[in-house]
């Protein structure tokens, strides 16, 4: 019954999907952008389109949300998106190690990164002390604790490091390789497809949990409560 039950979620998805990409094709302004995208094929769905596909993503889509898409209440973004809950909602958020030794100063290590992004449902509240102590303990201890301080990164050094404003983050396609992680909480979502950022205020990206860890690979931390 849970697996006819999700079929049909994903099913439902789908139709939503292409309600809506009907709806863009048809409006004045979404045509001119529809040939801008055939002349250069640059868009930012496209790109990481491309970027899912060649990595092995095949189980993924993109909707347009309105603009004041954040001004819904959550239940409302929940319903335009055909999510599954409320729960299926997340968001990329980059953080900066305050603490980091001097010569830290990238995220060429991904065990001890001067940034990481973490992902997280809408509906929970993270908990940066215990991505300090995963990280602590990731490096064996051999870091004192102290050094480990994740605190929100300044909108400028978010949109520096993914390519992607306020709202819009995702962490496919972002222009610095910065080191993923993913709540625990994500992984016994039912059905495991959850949505995120897709690059830009008004897109969001649903994609299958599975095939999202298997590409991003992220660290696997249990970050938050509710």
């Amino acid at each position: 019954m849970e697996t006819q039950l999700a079929e049909l979620e994903r099913l439902q998805t789908r139709i939503l999907n292409r309600i809506s990409k009907l709806e863009l094709s048809i409006s004045p302004q979404n045509n001119n952008n529809n040939l801008s995208a055939c002349d250069g094929g640059d868009t930012t769905e496209a790109r990481l389109s491309t970027i899912l596909r060649s990595n092995g993503v095949n189980d993924f889509t993109f909707k347009k949300v309105p603009s004041d898409y954040y001004d819904w209440p959550i239940e409302s973004r929940r319903d335009i998106l055909g999510a599954a809950s409320i729960d299926h909602l997340c968001k990329s958020i980059v953080l900066v190690n305050t603490q980091a030794p001097s010569d830290i100063t990238d995220c060429s290590d991904c065990n001890n990164s001067k940034y990481y992004v973490v992902v997280v449902q809408y509906t929970a509240r993270f908990n940066a002390e215990t991505v300090k102590n995963y990280l602590y303990a990731l490096n064996d201890g051999k870091i004192a604790k102290k050094r480990f301080n994740l605190r929100l990164a300044p909108e400028e050094t978010s949109i520096k490091l993914t390519g992607f404003e306020h709202n819009a983050v995702t962490c496919i396609g972002m222009k610095t390789n910065i080191p993923v992680i993913l709540d625990e909480a994500i992984l016994r979502l039912n059905p495991d497809f959850f949505w995120l950022g897709g690059g830009e205020i008004d897109l969001k990206l649903g994609i299958r949990t599975s095939e999202f860890i298997d590409f991003v690979k992220p660290f696997i931390v249990s970050c938050s409560g509710t």
